[in-house]
């Protein structure tokens, strides 16, 4: 499915708002037991690798990346997942409105969704947001039985800083290692399908000074060495490696959105369209950045239910028998 279709209205970004999601508990491929969940709200939490990641720097929440799950009720097999990344300029997350609220639009839908908490800022700088977003997908790959997942639905969709890091994860190269001790190293990281909500794909693009955007936006991040800058340039520019192969993704915008560049995801639209990788672009006339699902307005609430025909279009949600 091949198409374009301009509205007139839509969303934001991720404002740097919401906290971070306690670590409940540890939980890796082979286990024989399900981790707990809280029996009032059907919600744990994981970090992706038990025994600390690679380049730990720090045990606080935000050193400690992790997946917050939000089960639907019923949690009926071979259902679809999605990963949620939160935006928040690569300094912090929205995990509220880019993270809670969007899960639970997705569960009540049948989809299992994942909000994962990344690491970023001057402790962690890129390639690690990236790592921890390949992880999430080989996570919840490895354990898709366990979540009653279909492991060939699974997405990843992402806002903002968060947009930029799910688009990058989609068009990366496979991560997956066969001889790999760890199962979850084992399972791919490409995801089936993307949703992209008002992306910052000119993150690694130079602003009008000729800096790095996400070197020069934000002060915990500026202390990367321009010739590092220009390096992440290079290989952290989603639209660089869009291919035939990239999954199908749902891009949505606003046209007058004043934080992100909106012709980075005109730009990435038409890369796949050259490619004749499968996507649907929706731009919306008015709206400001940071909106979450259209946070009480009357046009942008409307954007969800375009991804909703989206996702049934795709054969994503299905109906099935009870």
């Amino acid at each position: 499915m091949r198409m374009i279709r301009f509205a007139t209205l839509l969303v934001g970004f991720g404002v740097m708002m919401g906290g971070s999601v306690a670590v409940a508990q540890s939980q890796s491929a082979d286990s024989s037991t399900a981790p707990a969940i809280d029996a009032g709200l059907n919600i744990h939490t994981v970090d992706l690798w038990p025994s600390g990641a690679p380049a730990q720097n720090g045990n606080d929440p935000k050193d400690v990346p992790a997946l917050t799950v939000f089960a639907p009720r019923g949690r009926r097999p071979n259902s679809p997942a999605v990963i949620i990344a939160p935006g928040g300029s690569y300094v912090m997350l929205a995990t509220d409105l880019e993270g809670r609220e969007v899960a639970d639009w997705f569960a009540v839908r049948g989809i299992t969704a994942f909000v994962l908490r990344y690491r970023m800022g001057e402790k962690h700088q890129y390639p690690i947001p990236l790592e921890d977003a390949q992880r999430a997908v080989r996570y919840v790959r490895a354990n898709a039985a366990q979540y009653r997942i279909d492991p060939d639905r699974i997405g990843i969709m992402g806002f903002s800083a968060g947009g930029h890091l799910a688009a990058m994860e989609s068009v990366s190269a496979e991560t997956a290692d066969a001889d790999a001790a760890d199962p979850i190293d084992k399972a791919s990281s490409k995801p089936n399908f993307v949703v992209l909500g008002y992306p910052w794909l000119n993150a690694m693009s130079p602003n009008a000074n000729g800096m790095i955007t996400y070197c020069a936006n934000n002060a915990t991040v500026k202390t990367v060495p321009q010739d590092k800058c220009k390096e992440l340039e290079t290989k952290y520019s989603p639209v660089k490696f869009v291919t035939s192969a990239t999954p199908t993704t749902f891009i949505y915008i606003t046209s007058d959105d004043k934080t992100v560049d909106v012709q980075a995801s005109v730009d990435y639209f038409e890369a796949m369209r050259a490619a004749k990788a499968p996507v649907e672009f929706h731009s919306f006339a008015h709206g400001s950045h940071g909106s979450g699902l259209g946070n009480g307005d009357p046009a942008l609430d409307l954007w969800p239910t375009l991804l909703d025909e989206w996702l049934r279009g795709q054969g994503i949600l299905v109906r099935q028998n009870r």
